[in-house]
């Protein structure tokens, strides 16, 4: 038996009965919405870690590209899992580099929030930090909602690392997006730069606080004390 086939079958023994109609609500698969079309079987994303650490170093790359090709939402995401734990554990850069290669080859299969969210910074982040970011702004320039939010969420990793001036570059570059879900990505990395360096988000707020959209505002200040947050959500920052 593949392996491909061998995780296919355990996420089949992991669904839970009516978990797939709750999930497909949870991330907006209805016409019209962000995840339209995005398929679910129904199983929990602890679950799929416990599968994706079970078959990580065994899994070839071919078969593991199939699987992030698939439509089943659940095949991408533990994919992703394993990708990640492969490039976290991979001690070659010409191999982290065939990962990171696969990944990119692979962008328009990583199109929902919790897909971007769990590979961007722990794949494209470390691989981009310290060298050439054009990437990084070829992404949120692309039109493409999950490329741009891939952009901003590589990011995290720069952040934690002390490094906050693509984070900021493109939090200017995406103000005026027009979808919550940028609005969100952006808003929460400026609150992580704020956990890091309170002055460094105070100093981007006051600059743009008004052109702000609601949600990106929101998100940005959740860690501030009341009477701050209050000043800059009436523009008096």
């Amino acid at each position: 038996m593949s392996l491909l086939k061998e995780i296919k079958d355990d996420l089949q023994k992991a669904v839970i009965p009516g978990k797939a109609k709750e999930l497909m609500r949870f991330f907006k698969t209805g016409p019209g919405d962000y995840g339209e079309g995005d398929l679910f079987i129904g199983v929990t994303v602890p679950e799929q870690r416990k599968i994706a650490r079970r078959h990580h170093k065994e899994i070839p790359l071919a078969e593991l590209e199939k699987l992030l090709q698939d439509p089943c939402h659940e095949c991408r995401l533990t994919a992703l899992f394993i990708l990640r734990l492969r490039y976290e554990k991979e001690k070659s850069a010409p191999q982290q580099k065939k990962l990171v290669q696969l990944y990119l080859n692979n962008l328009d299969y990583v199109n929902n929030w919790d897909l971007v969210d769990s590979s961007a910074p722990y794949i494209l982040g470390p691989h981009l930090y310290g060298k050439d970011p054009a990437l990084l702004y070829e992404l949120a320039d692309s039109g493409n909602l999950w490329r741009q939010r891939v952009a901003v969420l590589t990011t995290a990793y720069f952040i934690r690392q002390g490094n906050f001036d693509h984070t900021l570059k493109l939090a200017e570059l995406l103000l005026d997006h027009p979808h919550d879900l940028i609005h969100k990505a952006v808003g929460w990395m400026l609150r992580e730069v704020g956990n890091r360096d309170p002055e460094c988000e105070l100093a981007f707020l006051k600059k743009h606080h008004r052109r702000m959209p609601r949600t990106m505002l929101r998100y940005a200040i959740e860690k501030f004390d009341p009477y701050t947050r209050q000043k800059i959500l009436k523009g008096q920052a």
